[in-house]
């Protein structure tokens, strides 16, 4: 049902019953988007989805059941760049697909389409971001992995140091429109934030919480 939706909006679409047949797939190339079922038989979709972001940066999109707020919450942890709750409308899933392939988009082309001047560096701790090329560095100049979502929430607190953000305005900043403003999956993705750039990540320093309101950058005490 999926499959013929997608493909009457000109997506190219292919499917996979399990990890076997998907594996098959992405050995072909990689492909521009990935929706993850949760409960599929044999291989689940966080199994896939772990493999899969071992691969690289490919967006995926999983699907979730409605009241499983464990699913959602692990499949953020693993990079998800969005749930849908089952049972949906296909409206929405395609919305949703639509919102992350513009996203991507506009990261991928950001380098390409950057006039050539001297890169914008952000101290985050140990760490250097860089808001022209997207990418974030330790301090032995290893590029750490981020999702498309991490860099645009860390480039958004950099562009707003010592500025409490709601999570609203982060979700309006990283270009998550479609994101609901009270949804605290954003929590998630400011945890795993932490855990790459922190040292502490119990007792952060760099993306503090301010209770009842949001999330603050504080570069000072990197």
């Amino acid at each position: 049902m999926v499959a013929d939706y997608f493909a009457r909006y000109d997506f190219s679409v292919a499917t996979a019953a399990g990890g076997a047949e998907f594996d098959a797939i992405i050995a072909q190339g990689m492909p521009d988007l990935v929706i993850l079922d949760v409960n599929m038989p044999g291989e689940n979709g966080f199994a896939i989805a772990r493999r899969l972001r071992a691969k690289g940066d490919v967006p995926f999109l999983m699907l979730t059941t409605e009241h499983d707020v464990v699913d959602r919450v692990v499949g953020l942890e693993l990079g998800a760049d969005d749930y849908v709750l089952k049972p949906f409308d296909l409206r929405e899933l395609r919305a949703r697909v639509d919102s992350i392939l513009r996203r991507y988009s506009h990261a991928r082309a950001a380098p390409a389409t950057a006039v050539a001047r001297s890169p914008v560096l952000v101290r985050l701790g140990d760490f250097s971001l860089d808001l022209e090329a997207r990418c974030l560095s330790g301090a032995n100049g290893e590029e750490l992995e981020l999702t498309a979502m991490e860099f645009d929430l860390l480039a958004a607190f950099a562009r707003n140091p010592n500025r409490v953000l709601s999570r609203e305005r982060l979700l309006d900043l990283a270009h998550n429109h479609d994101a609901e403003p009270f949804d605290r999956s954003i929590d998630v993705r400011i945890a795993r934030l932490r855990r790459k750039i922190e040292r502490d990540p119990s007792k952060p320093l760099l993306i503090k919480t301010m209770r009842g309101v949001g999330y603050m950058f504080v570069p000072s005490e990197s």
